[in-house]
């Protein structure tokens, strides 16, 4: 569908809106009744042909005493639906009375088949039919959606010498109507747009992406495709065209069953009209609606192609909830076994919820067929790098990554979709890479190759030709190492988070005025016996400041044995925190004494050899918090995690270890640093010869601003 055409049925859609819901609804409610409308008046031009045909039959079948006639009907009427009601909505538009309007135009609706009046019941249609009639603009309304000059038809409107009047409006640009009126709809309210459709340009690629590297695979077979965020279904329908086009082309004989997913009630409808519409009530039977995240409508199933734009930037707090929240969700799409861990989180910020989209695709690989699943999904860019190493986002990356299953990322031209502006990419994951892609990531930069549209639609301002389409797809399938294209090991994308310790250094100032200080405490927490020990150890020590923690504890306990004090754990604490201080001058520590033989020393995770009492020993030493520090180091660096803290980090700190309990393995992609384009600068000569040309340009100015000539 061209654009011209696209903007005239819109256009002309609105203004019924406009015409005929002004002052009777306000702007942001005019979806209401055009969004269902539009879709009853598609439904309706697509059952005239055969609607004397199916009245024939209903009184047959009714004479008959026939009770279930819907199957009849439908067979009748050519379509996955039918309506046996004596009307077509343009012989409503003449009714005098809006009481006899009413209760025909009801009578019009219930004649639907029962999948039909599901679509009515998600628009909540009905409820808006007394408005209508009291505001006396239903018979208004009814006669511009059966106007002829236009057609919302999936087939074309003939004229007398056989040329095509009124061209069709197919499926995807149906649904491209339908979401730039919803889009208009949620402008008129201040909302956002909620949904981001995928132009058909983008979907086309995504289709391409999906079924081309692995055309010579496909077999004479049924194939399974599968949306999780399915909007209004387009995406579905030009996979389906796409897969039979070349099924065709290489001379196979396939059956593609579609499944989808949909949250918004509105679309779901539309969606569930345009299945019906192509004469494939089963197929609709297979869009389920509700949240993918929460309720998955397809729990059991494993899909050959999944295609999908899911919302990015939006929360999935509610859906958070009903999964028994972050710390308790044991949903099997989102918590899996990896690398023995056997509750490796996958689980993101509340605030963003699009990478579990992917997670539900990855659980619904097939894994036992040779040509697998292959995952075509578009992101924005936080998917790339949100989220810590051992945090959800970052989990999921490691998790397809380490799995292998990352075949590309292609990153996208700003201002491709019609309800956002920002930087997008599509991920490709499969579960059967080809041999030479194996351990191997492919990052496409696509975001110069667009052509621009000459009017915007929304936010789109270019768009995909099909050369530039299949320039992108050659890119992938060729798999060269080129200025847009770059190859890289799986590894290159991940990283060692460590955590660098370094040792607590306490000294205890035994002075007089500390010790008076201490005794205020003391007193307050009524632990007057340890002032006790404290003060005869001060006086052994001669009040004295005490470089080493160590040595204190050891002295204080043998005063506190003479004189029978317990030294309990909490009391220890009370000092520590009251009188000792960190100082680092002073001695390090110790948390920990191990026997040679019992535990092997290792430096660089914290045990140190050493000597104590006249013996070999390991030594652990406390860590101080405030000098904590973390580092990330590439999986790939030569010599790992040893060789980076002997090169970068011991010379900076000779007494710090890494506190292996706390490494992560964390994965980030930065499309900026592997096609960072440096900005050339001019040569000297250059910037010297446009200097010459101001100083002619300007030369005789400031004699003629101060009024001075030669």
């Amino acid at each position: 569908m061209d654009h011209k055409l696209h903007n005239q049925v819109v256009n002309f859609i609105w203004s019924i809106a406009d015409d005929c819901l002004r002052d009777v609804y306000v702007r942001g409610k005019y979806r209401d009744v055009i969004l269902p409308m539009t879709v009853i008046r598609r439904l309706d031009a697509v059952l005239e042909p055969t609607k004397e045909a199916v009245l024939q039959m209903k009184a047959n079948l009714d004479s008959a005493g026939v009770i279930n006639q819907t199957p009849a009907l439908c067979n009748v009427a050519g379509q996955a639906f039918c309506n046996s009601s004596p009307f077509m909505l343009k012989d409503l538009k003449s009714r005098a009375k809006q009481q006899q309007l009413k209760a025909d135009f009801i009578a019009y609706l219930d004649g639907f088949s029962p999948n039909v009046q599901e679509i009515l019941e998600k628009f909540k249609f009905r409820n808006q039919i007394d408005t209508m009639i009291e505001a006396d603009i239903l018979g208004s309304i009814i006669e511009k959606f059966v106007s002829p000059t236009i057609n919302l038809s999936s087939e074309p409107v003939i004229d007398d010498n056989g040329e095509i009047k009124l061209p069709a409006l197919d499926n995807h640009s149906m649904g491209v109507i339908f979401e730039e009126l919803i889009r208009k709809f949620n402008e008129e309210n201040n909302e956002e747009a909620g949904e981001h459709f995928t132009p058909r340009d983008v979907v086309e690629l995504m289709a391409d992406i999906a079924f081309l590297p692995v055309a010579d695979k496909i077999k004479d077979s049924s194939y399974l495709v599968y949306d999780g965020a399915c909007g209004t279904g387009g995406m579905l329908t030009i996979a389906e065209e796409r897969l039979q086009q070349l099924a065709e082309e290489h001379n196979k004989e396939i059956s593609i069953n579609l499944f989808g997913q949909e949250i918004n009630p509105e679309t779901y409808a539309i969606t569930k009209a345009d299945m019906l519409l192509k004469g494939e009530g089963l197929q609709a039977e297979n869009v389920a609606y509700g949240s993918t995240l929460s309720n998955d409508g397809f729990p059991t199933n494993s899909f050959d192609f999944m295609l999908s734009n899911p919302p990015y930037g939006k929360s999935w707090k509610t859906d958070l909830e009903r999964l028994g929240g972050k710390g308790d969700i044991t949903d099997t799409r989102f918590v899996v076994t990896h690398n023995g861990e056997v509750d490796f989180k996958m689980i993101p910020r509340s605030s963003d919820g699009q990478l579990l989209f992917l997670a539900n695709k990855i659980s619904k690989m097939k894994h036992n067929t040779e040509l697998g699943s292959r995952i075509v999904e578009v992101h924005n860019g936080s998917s790339l790098f949100t989220g810590d190493a051992g945090q959800g986002e970052s989990n999921l990356r490691r998790y397809v990554i380490e799995n292998d299953w990352l075949e590309a990322i292609i990153a996208l031209p700003e201002n491709m979709f019609y309800n956002t502006g920002i930087a997008t990419y599509i991920w490709v994951v499969t579960n059967r890479k080809a041999p030479h892609r194996c351990g191997k990531v492919q990052l496409i930069d696509a975001t110069s190759l667009k052509s621009p549209l000459r009017k915007n639609l929304g936010n789109k301002n270019c768009e995909f030709t099909p050369e530039i389409r299949a320039q992108i797809t050659n890119m992938l399938i060729e798999f060269a190492q080129t200025e847009q294209s770059k190859i890289f090991d799986n590894k290159e994308f991940g990283y060692w988070k460590i955590t660098v310790e370094r040792p607590l250094r306490l000294s205890v100032d035994l002075a007089r005025e500390k010790l008076a200080d201490f005794n205020s405490i003391c007193v307050a927490q009524k632990e007057t016996e340890i002032m006790t020990v404290i003060s005869e150890l001060a006086e052994k020590l001669q009040y004295t400041k005490i470089n080493d923690y160590n040595l204190f504890v050891s002295e204080l306990s043998k005063v506190a044995d003479g004189i029978n004090v317990k030294l309990s754990a909490k009391r220890l604490n009370l000092i520590r925190t009251s009188l000792a201080q960190t100082d680092e001058t002073a001695e390090k520590v110790i948390k920990k004494i191990h026997k040679v033989g019992k535990t092997e020393a290792n430096a660089l995770y914290g045990l140190f050899n050493d000597v104590k009492d006249g013996k070999p020993c390991i030594v652990e030493y406390e860590p101080d918090a405030n000098l904590r520090d973390t580092e990330q180091i590439p999986l790939l660096y030569v010599g790992g995690v040893g060789q980076f803290f002997k090169d970068e980090v011991l010379s900076f700190a000779p007494d710090a270890w890494v506190d292996e309990s706390k490494t992560q393995i964390g994965y980030e992609i930065n499309f900026t640093k592997y096609f960072y384009k440096p900005l050339q600068l001019r040569s000297l000569d250059e910037i010297k010869a446009e200097i010459y040309e101001l100083e002619i340009e300007t030369e005789g100015l400031l004699e003629e601003v101060i009024g001075r000539s030669k």
